[in-house]
C-alpha cells in the first residue's frame, strides 16, 4: 500500500492545527515539509521554528524536503526539531564528495535519508547513491512553486529507479491529483506528495481517502 505526504506548503496556516487531524485521522501517514530558501529556489516558505512548533501536535511521520542551499548546515537542527526523514537535493552540490558527506551526516541523526533530483536531472545520476539512501524523491515539477502541472517524464524516472531494485521509498512531488495518481503509482512510486489536491479541497478528509483508496 502507498503512503501519503499532503504537503504543509498548501496547508491553511491559520487553521494548521485542525488540518493536521483531518488528514491523520483520514489515514495520512506522512507530512511534507517543503522548505524553501530563496536561493537554490526562487521561493522562501518556512523553516525550523514551524517543525517544531507543531511537533507536538501530531503522530504524522514529518517528511523534510529541504530545497535550499548548503543543506549541511541545517540538517541537524531539522532532526532536533523533529523531522523523521530529510531530503537534500543533488543539484545544491558541485561535488560528491561533498553530497556523500551530507548523506552521512543525515544518517548520523539517525533520521531516514532521502535524496531528489529536479525535472532537468537525468535519473540516472541517483543510481550511485542509492545504497546510501532510504527515499528517492523524483520531482514531478520545477520545485519552488505549488500548483504546477505535472511533468509525465517523472513516470519514466520512476520505472528506470524501480528498474534498478534498490529497494527504497520512492516519492513523487509535484500537480499529482487524482486523475494522475493511478499513473505515478503505476510507475512505482509508493510515497505520494500532494498538496493543493488536498488542503485546497472543500473535504479535507475525503481528499486524504480518495488518495488512498
Amino acid at each position: 500500500m502507498h503512503k501519503l505526504a499532503p504537503s504543509l506548503l498548501a496547508a491553511d496556516f491559520t487553521n494548521l492545527g485542525l488540518q493536521l487531524k483531518e488528514i491523520e485521522n483520514a489515514g495520512a501517514q506522512y507530512l511534507h515539509f517543503d522548505v524553501m530558501d530563496g536561493h537554490f529556489v526562487p521561493n522562501i516558505s518556512f523553516g525550523v521554528p514551524v517543525l517544531k512548533s507543531i511537533r507536538s501536535c501530531t503522530k504524522l511521520f514529518f517528511d523534510v524536503h529541504l530545497m535550499i542551499s548548503n543543506p549541511e548546515r541545517y540538517v541537524d537542527d531539522f532532526a532536533k526539531s523533529g523531522a523523521d526523514s530529510i531530503t537534500v537535493h543533488l543539484e545544491a552540490f558541485q561535488d560528491e564528495s561533498d553530497l556523500l558527506h551530507c548523506l552521512q551526516l543525515i544518517r548520523n541523526l539517525d533520521v531516514e535519508v532521502g535524496l531528489a533530483i529536479s525535472p532537468n536531472t537525468p535519473v540516472d545520476s541517483l543510481f550511485r547513491y542509492l545504497e546510501h539512501l532510504d527515499l528517492a524523491l523524483i520531482m514531478s515539477v520545477e520545485p519552488g512553486f505549488g500548483g504546477q502541472k505535472f511533468i509525465l517524464d517523472a513516470l519514466k524516472k520512476a520505472e528506470k529507479l524501480v528498474q534498478q531494485g534498490a529497494g527504497i521509498d520512492i516519492q513523487m512531488d509535484g500537480g499529482i491529483d487524482l486523475n494522475n495518481l493511478q499513473s505515478v503509482l503505476n510507475a512505482g512510486v509508493n510515497v505520494v506528495v500532494a498538496g493543493s489536491s488536498i488542503f485546497g479541497s472543500k473535504d479535507i478528509g475525503e481528499s486524504v481517502r480518495s488518495f488512498l483508496k
